[in-house]
């Protein structure tokens, strides 16, 4: 008996520790697999500037090869989203795009606004990429605050910068099913600024963030 109360402190701080060394081999884990399909993806980039000679390739390469380093170099959370619903919509809203189909009609007008909109897209989803820095998350949680360069206007620029750069791809290739694409990972990414918010709420940094930049993501709308 006297042996068995000496022991028990110690079983919490050894479950402590197993759970830990857990988290931290989930935490690589994810950040390895998030490395590995934006290299896919970047990789797929690349093939298709070589095939086209289309220099919008190159931008998407460089937008994909800085995912894989964000991925490598992010520091972790103070704070995650529990397992479910937010995971789902980072899912949704980040891969969703990629269901959209070069389908449909080809309107003269849509290919070179479309094409306008997809680098004006990248150009805001780089900066923000850069900007956030080790503060890049894929679910909803807390590693740190960013209130620099597009941040100051808007609190979700990268989100917006989706929105954008799949709109262009809508007006270039206009059917039925990109409609339904595009709609579905707009909700997606409207509900990880919630799930993201609620989360960000606990701070009064945070609160005192969005109490002055008002819009998430459209200035003057939302």
């Amino acid at each position: 008996m006297q042996l068995r109360e000496l022991d028990s402190p110690r079983e919490p701080a050894r479950q402590g520790a197993n759970s830990r060394r857990w988290l931290a081999f989930v935490r690589v884990a994810v950040n390895l697999a998030g490395a590995a399909s934006a290299a896919f993806f970047a990789r797929a980039s690349l093939l298709f500037y070589l095939q086209t000679h289309r220099l919008i390739g190159v931008a998407f390469f460089l937008e994909q090869a800085w995912f894989v380093t964000a991925f490598l170099i992010r520091r972790p959370a103070k704070s995650v989203a529990g397992p479910g619903l937010p995971w789902l919509l980072a899912a949704g809203g980040t891969f969703g795009g990629l269901l959209l189909r070069p389908t449909g009609l080809h309107p003269a007008w849509g290919v070179s606004t479309g094409l306008a909109l997809q680098l004006a897209g990248l150009v805001l989803a780089v900066t923000s990429l850069v900007i956030l820095g080790r503060s890049f998350g894929f679910v909803a949680a807390d590693r740190g605050l960013v209130t620099r360069g597009p941040y100051a206007v808007i609190r979700h620029p990268l989100y917006a910068a989706y929105i954008v750069i799949q709109s262009g791809y809508l007006l270039q290739s206009i059917s039925v099913r990109n409609v339904l694409v595009l709609g579905f990972a707009t909700c997606c990414n409207i509900g990880r600024i919630y799930a993201e918010e609620r989360l960000l709420a606990r701070s009064a940094d945070y609160a005192e963030y969005a109490g002055r930049v008002r819009w998430r993501l459209v200035p003057g709308l939302w």
